[in-house]
């Protein structure tokens, strides 16, 4: 199972980026899939949450600014992030909700600079 986090980059406050996240196995019986954040030196954390009927939850420290969005026909969950913050550096990566071990991958890197 590999789902492949990409999108991230280097980019200033106030700037945007769209994450993606491809899976190797069909995402369709999955009812929850999220977005989870490390941050430097931080336990890692969930930011946004999509059920399969396309319910949304967001941490409180991204609502109004992220958005999380999935494709099931094409396997793919997204991240839309607008207005970034430099507290929004850190990796990224895509899992179920609850987190399932097999489905952590290597992430991607956002860098948001002040």
């Amino acid at each position: 199972v590999q789902l492949q986090a990409s999108g991230g980059g280097l980019v200033q406050a106030g700037g945007s980026l769209r994450l993606s996240c491809a899976a190797s196995v069909s995402i369709f019986s999955i009812n929850g899939m999220g977005w989870y954040r490390q941050a430097p030196g931080k336990q890692r954390e969930l930011v946004a949450g999509v059920t399969k009927g396309g319910s949304t939850t967001y941490a409180d420290s991204v609502k109004g600014r992220f958005t999380i969005s999935r494709d099931n026909a094409k396997n793919t969950v997204y991240l839309q992030m607008n207005s970034l913050k430099p507290e929004d550096t850190g990796v990224y990566y895509c899992n179920a909700i609850p987190t399932r071990a097999a489905y952590w991958a290597q992430g991607t890197l956002v860098t948001v600079s002040s």
